[in-house]
């Protein structure tokens, strides 16, 4: 073991002392990088070669999985950071909280600043040094995502409090700041950290159903009532690549997707609620949407789409693709007979059934391409996609991989240009 200067020890305390006095931000360190970075104090700080080597090593590959800098994973964390102090400002800026929540705030800043001047060269030093080696190891750094949320250089931390309430109340805070499209699995949204790239500008065709639909989500964005959609029709037609390329595109001015797969229906009501006060606007997706007879999930959806006692939130709207016009099967068992005697009033039950899809306030309906509209849709991918094929020769074999596959769609559109890029760029053997 090496004697540690003095004044390195000194340092060493002192950040850990920062890290033990945070008030409100302390969870927000408490994830795999910044317990990896506790125990590199720690370990140093008892000057043991051995630990101290490998407690830097679950520092920087900590990081390295992360993509993240010492300084970036800081700022991001602070950005996303979810505690009292952020849920309350969010809603009410700081004039509407507790003086004490803005004095702890400040506090946490100054001590995250300081944490924030550690460099991880400076940390490479002090494993020199402990370790006795004739040079530093490695220091982590990389080029790290852009951040929602950049301290200015110019001012202290503490000073640029009411530029990070701001961003609360613009982006929101914790796993609603962090991600675009969320699941809801096992009782909880789950943030989905690659979602579908999509974008508006890939799509084509349907033009009149796009624009209805583009048009309803910018009211729900700007504040306005926006309705509940159906989007009906052929399957391959692009329903579902719409809603995704809506929350692409719009999700930096604060648009979530919410993906809700059929057995999690029955908890739309508790997800709906957990949304309302966010200040993110919010489109629960429901894919492939149909129901048996007495579903419950089906009555699960009539709450969110009627309402209850309880307002339905403004921030909030569902989009739901189906093959189905109606969404309740209907048999024609289920259709009254005079000999039957089980309900009076029997096409009342039918009736509901068949009106379901109504309680949407808009349904688009994407028609079956026909050959005009494939062949346009397969036109515009293979501009994106700069494929350097004959025009002659792209139709012919657009209309040959349609009839031999899944017949004209946007789907077998997209599966017939992403066949022939690999084609073309894949070497003859």
């Amino acid at each position: 073991m090496t004697q540690f200067p003095s004044t390195i020890l000194t340092e060493i305390q002192g950040y850990r002392q920062t890290l033990a006095m945070l008030l409100l931000y302390g969870s927000s360190v408490q994830d795999e990088v910044g317990q990896a970075f506790a125990a590199l104090l720690e370990a140093v700080a008892g000057q043991s070669t051995t630990e101290s080597l490998r407690a830097y090593s679950g520092w920087f590959q900590a990081l390295a999985m992360a993509q993240e800098t010492w300084s970036s994973y800081l700022q991001r964390r602070m950005a996303y950071a979810d505690n009292p102090f952020t849920q309350q400002v969010q809603h009410h800026g700081l004039a509407g909280i507790a003086p004490a929540l803005g004095q702890a705030a400040r506090h946490d800043l100054a001590l995250l600043e300081h944490l924030h001047g550690l460099t991880s060269q400076q940390v490479a030093e002090w494993i020199q040094v402990v370790g006795g080696l004739d040079q530093p190891p490695v220091a982590w750094e990389t080029d790290p995502a852009p951040l929602p949320f950049v301290f200015a250089a110019d001012r202290p931390w503490p000073d640029q409090l009411e530029d990070l309430v701001a961003h609360y109340q613009r982006q929101g805070v914790g796993l609603l700041a962090q991600y675009q499209v969320f699941t809801w699995q096992d009782g909880d949204l789950r943030g989905v950290a690659h979602p579908d790239p999509v974008r508006l500008d890939s799509l084509t065709a349907y033009d009149h159903p796009h624009q209805q639909l583009r048009q309803n989500t910018l009211a729900l964005l700007r504040g306005y009532p926006a309705l509940n959609v159906l989007l009906y029709g052929s399957r391959g037609s692009g329903k579902s690549s719409l809603v995704k390329a809506l929350v692409n595109e719009h999700g930096p001015q604060g648009l979530r997707l919410i993906e809700a797969p059929k057995p999690a229906l029955t908890a739309l009501p508790q997800i709906v609620d957990r949304l309302r006060h966010a200040p993110q606007k919010f489109i629960v997706f429901v894919d492939d949407l149909s129901f048996e007879e007495d579903d419950e999930a089906f009555k699960s959806l009539k709450v969110v789409l009627e309402g209850s006692v309880t307002a339905r939130p403004q921030n909030v709207v569902v989009y739901a693709t189906s093959n189905r016009r109606h969404l309740v099967r209907e048999y024609f068992s289920d259709r009254p007979r005079p000999s039957d005697q089980d309900e009076v009033q029997p096409w009342d039950t039918v009736q509901e059934k068949l009106s379901f899809s109504d309680r949407f306030g808009l349904t688009l309906t994407f028609e079956p391409a026909d050959q005009p509209t494939y062949l346009a849709i397969v036109q515009h991918l293979a501009q994106q996609a700069h494929l350097a094929l004959p025009p002659e020769e792209l139709t012919a074999r657009a209309l040959q991989w349609a009839t031999r596959h899944n017949g004209r769609s946007g789907r077998t559109a997209r599966q017939f240009i992403d066949w022939i890029t690999a084609e073309l760029g894949t070497p003859s053997p």
